[in-house]
């Protein structure tokens, strides 16, 4: 988000020192000094969590070019709301619950994305003979109908756990949400698909 020009001979050398010296700087640190205008500092929390909030929302977005978008809309975000960050949770977790706004915005927006894509990647082909393939899509359709049918915050969350393989403590940063009200909603979440697929088992 913050360009600068590629430095050479003496000024390469010295912007590696620096970059070596801040990565030892705590976050809330560095968001102290970046909330009174250092763009130094700004630079070294895009460093080092921009990786983890474009891997994010690729995941939930599942395009690059949406996921890139929103990560910008985050930094500028952070950018201008440091000055109020008061440290009352840790950076990443206040970058990822911005991260978490930006995507959801940009679902809103979207057109849903039909399980029969989420799960595009998983092997059928132990299944071509007419009816498992038939059976098969019976139960991609009756997938779909089941998350459909969850409340918005728990098909959030199951499919953070069982689709994008998030930790309980990803997506709770992710969605800002308590660690228990993750289980919470993952634990009802399963409840409800299981007892909806249970012919399929």
């Amino acid at each position: 988000m913050i360009g600068t020009a590629e430095p050479s001979g003496n000024d390469a050398r010295q912007s590696a020192s620096e970059v070596g010296a801040l990565a030892s700087v705590p976050d809330h640190i560095l968001a102290r000094r970046a909330a009174l205008g250092s763009r130094r500092e700004f630079e070294e929390i895009v460093r080092r969590h921009g990786g983890a909030l474009f891997r994010y929302a690729r995941r939930m977005l599942r395009d690059a070019g949406d996921a890139e978008e929103a990560v910008q809309d985050t930094f500028v975000a952070a950018w201008q709301g440091l000055p109020d960050w008061h440290g009352r949770s840790a950076l990443r977790t206040w970058l990822f619950s911005i991260v978490a706004h930006k995507a959801a915005d940009k679902l809103r927006k979207k057109r849903p994305t039909p399980v029969e894509e989420i799960f595009d990647d998983i092997d059928a082909s132990p299944l071509a003979d007419p009816e498992g393939a038939a059976r098969y899509r019976d139960l991609r359709t009756a997938l779909d109908a089941a998350l459909q049918s969850l409340p918005a915050q728990q098909r959030s969350v199951w499919l953070l756990r069982e689709v994008e393989d998030l930790s309980y403590r990803e997506i709770g940063e992710a969605l800002s949400m308590p660690y228990d009200v993750v289980r919470g909603n993952l634990s009802r979440a399963r409840v409800t698909l299981g007892r909806r697929l249970q012919p399929w088992r």
